[in-house]
Order: structure tokens, then sequence, then C-alpha cells
């Protein structure tokens, strides 16, 4: 598995070398220029709350079109076809809108600086603490992700085996978020947004001219993957058979609800690029903006894992020479020229950046907060935590080094992304849903709940994988388990909820939904009255495309 396979090198030029090398300078430059505005705590890991909603937006959307979301959907794209989609439209655009339109307005006003945070403010130390120690060890899984995505990009570019690889991918996103902090690794994302859509697009472009433009794609495509492969919602009623190994109820309710709402509302990762908008305007439409261009990425992504699939037969198959996660990869080796590869591979770093840089920037902003600061080492000046921030942005990408073998297991990088999501945020999301929207909801039902509610999809995975649940791809598993999850998170809540004694009213406010705090509009500034700036616009506007987005896929 660690020994590139000789025919997937791809031959770089001195023309490829520039441009990659050219990046890096750039990268290196803008973190040693963020560096000057890095005074404090609050500067490092929020940025000091400045910035503005459309580089907020874009490095929302960037953070994550990480190398795990090019590589693992493209490598869904080509085990699942069209199916994949639904990660970007029911499984994502729904669960942007609404933490843009009711949830930003509990984060951004009452000042947390992370989502364990409103925890606590809302429960009690327990919850705490379990819920900073499960995201904790989620980022750091899901960085190791990262890693090993760059590490399938430098094997094909280098030849290098995986332990190298690794390390000097974590070793240059460490250098450039402790030298300038959360703002180095925001306006870097930013620039990794627009490097990695030219990368893409010509990939696409090519790709599509490889195998006869669309109507050659869907021919091809018909006739050795079948016309369900092409569809969305194909076959996907109860007992019927379709790729994807799900029905259209388990779509709905484990990936449209539970894991994307999961993810996109509780993901620290995300939800820190809102909270680091200038005022509570521009952090509610931080999402709403990332939603326009995230559902067009599927473009640029997953149709390339389709073309792959005729590119490459057998791609992903027993017996194959390459696996689903080659399949951006071996379409550079195979279509693109010298100078354009040199972006795509530019393109591919990027993305491993971006995906790293955002998982190691929460942790480092959740292990101090949340557990150094409150557990371990509190009321010390603020120069300590700024300090102790950078030590343990090193400790996460050394634990992400290690954890980057845990995803070479994996064939589909994505299958196992969807399974820490189904394990960590699915839960998490019933918990928090519970605290905004229900004043009657206790720190003891929060504890038991949250809890209970991780050990329930870890469980039947286990179940799953030993066979004792007959689902028939790891995607039906962890949607299956992502339901799982919410509903046991749910059942442990409510009755020990109604069991014990909630806070008071005086000690819910703003903690707890009302109308009038959902429409709360803070410090404005000149602009944000504009109607094209309303969120509510922004957010139905993207519901209503999303849906449009459905309609080549669903016939």
């Amino acid at each position: 598995m660690y020994i590139l396979a000789d025919s997937l090198r791809l031959s770089m030029n001195w023309t490829d070398n520039l441009i990659l090398a050219s990046y890096f300078v750039v990268v290196l430059g803008i973190a040693f220029a963020a560096k000057r505005s890095v005074r404090n705590s609050l500067d490092f890991f929020l940025s000091g709350r400045s910035l503005p909603a459309w580089v907020t937006g874009l490095a929302f959307v960037s953070a994550n079109l990480g190398a795990t979301e090019i590589l693992g959907m493209a490598a869904n794209g080509a085990q699942y076809g069209a199916y994949t989609v639904h990660w970007y439209l029911i499984g994502a655009i729904p669960a942007m809108v609404f933490l843009g339109l009711v949830m930003m307005p509990f984060y951004y006003n009452s000042k947390v600086r992370s989502v364990p945070e409103f925890l606590l403010k809302r429960f009690s130390r327990s919850s705490h603490l379990l819920s900073s120690v499960i995201f904790a060890v989620a980022s750091v899984l899901i960085a190791g992700v990262n890693l090993y995505a760059l590490a399938i990009v430098l094997r094909a570019l280098l030849g290098w085996p995986l332990p190298v690889s690794i390390v000097v991918a974590g070793l240059f996103v460490l250098a450039y978020i402790v030298i300038g902090g959360l703002s180095s690794a925001i306006y870097n994302e930013v620039l990794q947004f627009f490097v990695i859509v030219a990368a893409l697009v010509p990939l696409t472009v090519l790709g599509l001219m490889r195998v006869g433009g669309i109507g050659g794609l869907v021919e091809k495509v018909t006739a050795t993957q079948g016309a369900d492969f092409l569809t969305a919602w194909g076959n996907t009623g109860f007992g019927q058979e379709n790729p994807l190994g799900a029905n259209w109820l388990t779509i709905t309710l484990g990936l449209g609800f539970a894991v994307s709402f999961g993810y996109w509302t509780t993901n620290f990762a995300e939800v820190q690029r809102s909270l680091s908008a200038k005022n509570l305007s521009a952090a509610r439409r931080t999402p709403l903006i990332a939603a326009f261009p995230k559902m067009f990425i599927p473009l640029i992504v997953v149709l390339p894992g389709i073309i792959a699939v005729l590119v490459q037969p057998g791609i992903g198959q027993p017996g194959s020479a390459f696996e689903f996660n080659d399949a951006i990869p071996l379409l550079m080796r195979d279509l693109l020229p010298n100078g354009v590869l040199g972006l795509a591979v530019t393109g591919l770093m990027a993305s491993f950046m971006a995906g790293m840089a955002a998982n190691v920037s929460s942790f480092n902003t959740v292990f101090t907060t949340d557990i150094w600061q409150a557990y371990i080492k509190p009321n010390m000046p603020d120069a300590h935590y700024l300090r102790v921030g950078r030590v343990i942005t090193a400790v996460g990408v050394v634990v992400g080094m290690g954890t980057a073998f845990i995803a070479a297991s994996f064939s589909n990088i994505m299958n196992y992304m969807q399974t820490l999501f189904s394990f960590f945020n699915v839960p998490l999301f019933a918990t928090f849903i519970l605290a905004l929207f229900w004043k009657r909801m206790t720190a003891k039902a929060g504890f038991w709940g949250l809890l209970l509610g991780t050990l329930a999809p870890i469980s039947f995975y286990l179940a799953y994988k030993s066979g004792m649940v007959p689902i028939s791809t790891d995607q039906g598993a962890n949607m299956t388990a992502s339901i799982v999850a919410f509903v046991v998170d749910v059942a442990v809540s409510v009755p020990i909820a109604l069991a014990t004694k909630p806070k008071s009213d005086a000690e819910l406010a703003g903690l707890v939904y009302t109308r009038s705090a959902a429409r709360a509009v803070g410090e404005r500034e000149p602009g944000d009255d504009a109607w094209y700036r309303k969120p509510a616009l922004l957010g139905w506007s993207a519901i209503v495309l999303a849906a449009l987005c459905y309609v080549p896929f669903s016939f």
C-alpha cells in the first residue's frame, strides 16, 4: 500500500516545479505578513474577530475543500457515481443555511471561542470537558486524513514513501500556522480556493474531451456501469439495489439531516471561520456566501471521479493496481500537459493545506481554551495561552502524522471521513440542538446523551464490520450509523432531562433560542443593510438553487 506504482508517477518539468515553488513562497509570505497582526490569543485563535464576510466566506468553503474533499469525493464519484452529489446538495446547503440564519447569532453573541465552550455555558463542566476531548480526538483524526491525502500526491509527484511524504507535508503546514495563526490559515485558504478551482477546471474539461464530451460520458458510463450510475435518486426505494447501498429515507435522514447538520453546525473547523468575521452580519453571511460555490464543486470534483472510471477501467476493484483514491492523480498523469500539470499539483497541495490547517487551527483553539485554560492552567497571562497554542499546534500536527496511517487502510478516504462524522459530529449536534431549542434540557442529560450517543454509532459500525449488520456499502452503513447516533442521543437525553432540574430562565438568557435573539443585528457597518447582503435572501436563494441543481441528476 505504501509503495507507489511506477505507472502513477507524474512527469513534472521545470515549469511545473517553478509554479509549485512560487506557490509555497507566497504561502509563507502570507504567514509572515499575518504574524504582524498576532498580538494576543484572540488574534491567534480567531483573527481578532476582524475579517470581512467575503474573506471568511471563501475561507469557509476552502476549509472544507481540502485534499480529503477533492481526492475523497472524486473517489466517491468513481465508486458511487452521481449519487455523490447528495453530499453537496442535501448534505451541505440546508445545514449551511441553518447555521447562518439560526445558529450564528448564538455562537457569535455569546463570544464563545469554540463549540464546546457553548456547552460549558449551557450545561456544566462535565459536558464541556467531554465535548472538548471528543472534538480534539476528531480533529487530529481528520487532520491525519488530510496528511494521507497529500501523501498520495507526493508519491505520485516524487515517488516518496508514505512516511516521508507525511512528515514533510506536516512540517510545512506547521510552519505557516505557528507563524501566522488563524489569520494566516484563513488568508491562505482564500488564495487556495482560487488555486484549487483553477487547477481542477482544466482537468475536468480535458477529461470530458477524452471521453467524447457529455454525450460520450453518458453513453460509455451507461454501457459499463448502468444508467443509475448517473442519477442521484435511481433505485433508492426500499428493497432496491444501487451503488450507494442506501434508500431515499437513509439518504434524507442519515446524510441530509444527521451527518450534514452535525458537520456543518458543530464542526469548529468550519464555525471558527464565521466567528472570525468582523461583526454578526458578516458572521451570518459567511456560510451563506460559501453555499453558492459549494453547490457547484461537484462539477470539478465528482465529475472527474466518474471520468476516471472510463479512463482507468477496473479502478478500485479487486486485483487493480489503483484504488478509488487514485482517481485524480490518474487523470493528472494521463490528461494534463506540463505547465497545466504544475498548476494541478499546486492545487492539490493547496487543498491539502486548506483542510489540514482548518483542523489543526481548530484543534489548537479547543485544546488551549477548553482544556488547558479551563482545567489545567486557569487564570494565566494571555501570553501564556498564546505560547501554549503554538506548542499544541505542533503536537496536533505530530499526532496527525500518526493518524494518517489509519486513513491509509481505506481505499476510499471519504468512507473513513464519513465514519468519523457519524461517530463524533452527529451526537454533538443532537446534544447541541436540544440545548438550543429546549429550555428543559439539563446538564446531566447533555453529558449522558453525548456519551452514549457517541458510543452507539461506534458499536453499530463494529457490528457492521463484523458482518452482524447486513449493509452492502460503507457509506450506507455510515448513514445508518448517523441515524442511530442521533436517535440514541435524544432517547437518552429526554428522559434524563425530564427527571432532573433545569437551569433558571435567568441562567439561560442568550443560550436558548428565541425569535428576538435570532433576529439580533449586532453592530452594523455601512452597506450591511443592502438588499444583496440580507441573510434571509442569501439563504433561501441558496436553497432554491440547490433544489434546481438536482434536476439534471433526477431523470
